[in-house]
């Protein structure tokens, strides 16, 4: 009879960890079919939905990253405006559809033109906006104008008919033409229009500061910029109604834009919600099915009680680590983190958040280490949230680092900054991925032996909470299994300065 108790024991022990299994089961399936859908509505919301080149927002990003890194290795950026002549004739000629196919070879001719670390963005209309990175001096700048120039020569066809397009091209450098990226885009947009006034062809300018510049104040490319640009145009009517018409076509195009970009933005957040919703859903059927098993033991020193406390410790675990993740999203989506700012030393900080990674580091048995200058070193920020960017940090290059890895931290004083970076020998990161590494939902290909079960959301929440206390974060990585690198930057404060200002 003990015999026979003990084979109904061992039955319903199996029978028990099958339905366990059976219902980890489709949680686990769901979520490697959802896993990509994050990152591919972020992506194609920051796309141009006719030539798939990234759009402004992304573009002005790129823009503002190539800035602070051309200022820390002391190298320039250009901004190349390019604005295609008489292209409404095209439109007019062979229709709107045929005009769609040109601009996106225009794009493809563009991108092949220049080097694969560049950018190349459509602005709306027959205007494009690349972002040349890491130029050594102007002569760089005009060797790749000269590429740009040849590739656009070549004639493209409709059909059996030739289609041959002219250009005007404007060039603004960091930092001789403007040290931001609002002062950059209007200068290069300025000299674009000088360029279009004065030879209505292929052209590539620079404005001379000293004599044409536009004031530093100067509007945001649109009605007005085009109204400007052509003011030297004759006085003919039926040129200045033309001319009219097409701004108002232009203004037309890129109001429809704004709305595009505004409605997938509508969609990105309604489809994140409904992807949290599946993922709180999975972690709640095992833990529905623990609950269903626990109303059946009877004897309270049943051996699978502790398994079954250990599925809902672990699911509620993960589900408030969802939770929290998405309202971290939130607020980085909206900048609406509070900082309760105080004097802070930054070492400490750093300290904290080694503690907190502490267990991951010893989990995978990685080696840590830490290099810090000598004397302190104090910023204004809250401490509480700085501690979060560089557990963050931490917790990113562990997770993305193979077992017995190396994980490093960097500190120097560079000025009045100080910088921290956070390096690893881990996977790396693929060069498509890296531009959008600190956007919402995004995560790279995953790699064999490397766990990814997070939102895309830490590196998101980083970037803000890095610029809400007035400093810069940027990524850096050869391409995959080469490791990674983030540099954060943040200003150094005295003692007797310190602003508590939210």
């Amino acid at each position: 009879m003990k015999d026979d108790s003990g084979q109904i024991r061992t039955a319903q022990l199996l029978e028990v960890d099958e339905r366990l299994v059976l219902a980890a089961l489709p949680a686990e399936a769901s979520d490697k079919n959802t896993a990509s859908a994050p990152a591919e509505l972020a992506r194609s919301s920051q796309r141009d939905a006719l030539t798939d080149t990234p759009n402004r927002t992304v573009m002005l990003d790129r823009l503002n990253q190539s800035i602070s890194m051309a200022h820390r290795r002391s190298v320039h950026t250009a901004v190349l405006i390019l604005d295609l002549d008489r292209f409404k004739e095209v439109n007019d000629t062979f229709g709107h559809s045929a005009g769609d196919r040109v601009l996106r070879q225009v794009a493809s001719r563009l991108k092949a033109a220049v080097r694969d670390s560049d950018t190349v963005s459509r602005h709306g209309g027959d205007e494009f906006v690349i972002l040349l990175t890491e130029i050594s001096n102007a002569t760089a700048v005009a060797r790749i104008v000269d590429k740009v120039r040849s590739a656009l020569a070549v004639p493209m066809h409709i059909g059996e008919q030739a289609i041959h397009l002219s250009a005007s091209i404007g060039t603004a450098v960091y930092p001789e033409d403007g040290e931001d990226a609002q002062t950059l885009i209007d200068r290069a947009d300025a000299a674009m229009h000088l360029g279009k006034r004065k030879t209505g062809k292929l052209d590539a300018r620079r404005l001379d500061l000293g004599s044409e510049a536009p004031p530093v104040d100067a509007p945001r490319r649109g009605a007005a910029s085009f109204a400007r640009g052509r003011a030297g145009h004759s006085q003919d009517p039926f040129r200045q109604l033309r001319e009219a018409n097409e701004e108002l076509v232009l203004a037309a195009l890129t109001a429809q834009e704004l709305q595009a970009a505004a409605e997938a933005t509508l969609h990105r957040q309604i489809a994140s919600l409904a992807i949290l919703t599946h993922e709180l859903r999975n972690v709640l059927a095992p833990i529905q099915t623990a609950a269903n098993l626990l109303k059946q033991i009877r004897n309270m020193r049943e051996p699978l009680l502790p398994r079954l406390q250990a599925v809902i410790e672990r699911q509620t675990e993960h589900m408030g680590r969802l939770v929290g993740d998405l309202l971290d999203g939130s607020r980085a989506s909206t900048g609406r983190f509070r900082l309760e700012r105080c004097l802070v030393e930054l070492t400490s900080v750093i300290a904290q958040a080694l503690d907190s990674c502490r267990w991951a580091f010893d989990l995978r048995r990685q080696q840590v280490a830490i290099h810090l200058p000598s004397g302190p070193l104090r910023i204004c920020g809250d401490p509480v949230r700085l501690v979060q960017v560089f557990v963050n940090l931490l917790d990113n290059a562990s997770k993305y680092t193979l077992e017995g890895g190396e994980i490093e931290i960097d500190v120097a004083r560079c000025g009045q900054m100080v910088e921290v970076i956070v390096s690893d020998n881990g996977i790396g990161i693929s060069a498509d991925v890296l531009p959008h590494v600190f956007d919402l939902f995004v995560r790279d290909a995953p790699v064999r032996g490397i766990r990814s079960d997070g939102l895309g959301i830490g590196l998101a929440v980083v970037r803000e909470l890095v610029e809400a206390h007035g400093g810069t974060v940027t990524a850096e990585s050869a391409g995959r299994a080469l490791g990674s690198k983030f540099i954060v930057a943040l200003p150094m404060v005295d003692s007797g300065a310190v602003d508590t200002t939210p």
